[in-house]
């Protein structure tokens, strides 16, 4: 396969959010549409991610005329802030980002939110916290929705059953290699905290109800990519389907979902990356046509 090529041009910024100065790099396309892309960044890592994939994403869309940001949240990267700001207190980083995105490429009229792991979650939060017009949809891959609960659950369901499939396992085994009651302690352990309702009545809203509430509420496109070889991916599908607030969701008719069936997490192969990329173009190229944008 021959190198890309890359016509757009990398500007690194620096904007300020809750009295912090953050770092971000803005990819320009020759002829720009008004479409903007930001790239919300999940932690444990800056703006690049792995393997280079926000690097690589940000270019790709920036040649086919979509305006892309990337940057580092607080406390995250070259970013000043001290520890990180976690997942669910970056509403100020995004609508700064936001804000330094139109203000640096003036044709962008619409800005679609993109995020991996929690960077996704980050991204319906601040859609559920902040009606802000001027996001017309969110790309959202693979999301973190974990608790304790929906981690057991999730591995209950695919994890321990699949290693009774795995050739490794019995040869372990048959080795005597395997602590066969600790196994099965731990597997009754998480069985039992699978079946625990997480949800108390007076309690703080839990963040992956507000998630639900975004993209109920949401009147946008609604990108959902996942890694068909990701625990994380089957967590938040296995949640979906069998928690009250998410009921009916995914079904909207505003929701397009794309499997990348053998993807690990990070999608850490080129292929994989490539069909993220070109996923993400063609929906928010779609999106384009199909709706008006924020007028500024």
């Amino acid at each position: 396969m021959g190198r890309r090529i890359v016509s757009c041009v990398d500007t690194a910024i620096v904007f300020h959010a809750a009295g912090e100065q953050l770092v971000g790099v803005i990819s320009a396309p020759a002829q720009a549409s008004d479409a903007g892309l930001l790239m919300i960044v999940g932690g444990p890592q800056y703006r690049a991610g792995s393997h280079r994939q926000f690097v690589a994403l940000a270019r790709y869309a920036a040649n086919a005329g979509i305006a892309t940001m990337r940057f580092d949240c607080r406390g995250m990267g070259d970013s000043s802030g001290g520890a990180p700001s976690g997942f669910e207190d970056c509403d100020a980083d995004i609508a700064a980002a936001i804000d330094a995105l139109m203000a640096r490429c003036p044709t962008v009229r619409r800005v679609f939110l993109w995020g991996l792991c929690d960077g996704a979650s980050a991204a319906l939060l601040y859609m559920d916290r902040r009606e802000d017009a001027r996001v017309a949809g969110v790309c959202i891959i693979n999301p973190w929705v974990r608790s304790a609960t929906t981690l057991a659950r999730a591995q209950v369901k695919h994890y321990y059953g699949q290693r009774l499939f795995e050739r490794e396992f019995w040869s372990k085994l048959l080795r005597g290699g395997v602590d066969i009651g600790g196994a099965l302690r731990e597997f009754a352990g998480k069985l039992r905290l699978s079946s625990v309702k997480t949800k108390v009545q007076g309690a703080k809203v839990p963040f992956q109800d507000r998630m639900a509430h975004a993209l109920r509420r949401h009147r946008g496109q609604v990108l959902l990519i996942l890694s068909g070889r990701d625990l994380t991916a089957k967590e938040f599908i296995d949640h979906a389907a069998s928690d009250p607030a998410w009921d009916g969701v995914l079904q909207f008719d505003q929701v397009r979902r794309h499997d990348v069936v053998d993807a690990d997490h990070t999608f850490s192969t080129a292929d994989w990356r490539a069909q993220v990329e070109a996923a993400t173009v063609d929906w928010i190229t779609t999106a384009t046509t199909s709706q008006p944008a924020f007028r500024r």
